[in-house]
């Protein structure tokens, strides 16, 4: 399965293979903020398939992740770093996925508020 997504004004678009069937709903300040629903995976099967000269870098906290928006719309589609084990992730919003069925998807809550 291919699941396509991009920012709201189509500049950064993606493509990553997989299936999400279960997506984390953070509660830090940031992912809280922004409502993100995170599924993970690793670089190669993500493929940013728009203009990546339209997206700029935000670094926060350990600045293990690399936040990656559209300098036009604001939209966060993605965000690269390092996981648990040093390994490399992908990070994909599924709420910029439009054409995934998320009622199919499992909600994970995770709690970062409290670190």
């Amino acid at each position: 399965m291919s699941i396509k997504g991009s920012c709201h004004c189509g500049r950064i678009a993606f493509e990553a293979e997989g299936e999400p069937d279960q997506a984390m709903e953070c509660n830090c300040s940031h992912c809280a903020r922004k409502g993100f629903l995170l599924w993970f995976t690793t670089p190669d099967k993500f493929t940013v398939t728009g203009d990546e000269s339209a997206m700029t870098l935000y670094l926060f906290n350990k600045h293990n992740i690399q936040h990656r928006f559209c300098t036009v719309c604001g939209v966060e589609p993605f965000a690269r770093g390092v996981g648990p084990g040093g390994k490399a992730m992908v990070a994909v919003n599924l709420r910029c996925a439009p054409d995934l069925d998320l009622s199919g998807v499992k909600i994970v809550p995770v709690d970062r508020k409290s670190f």
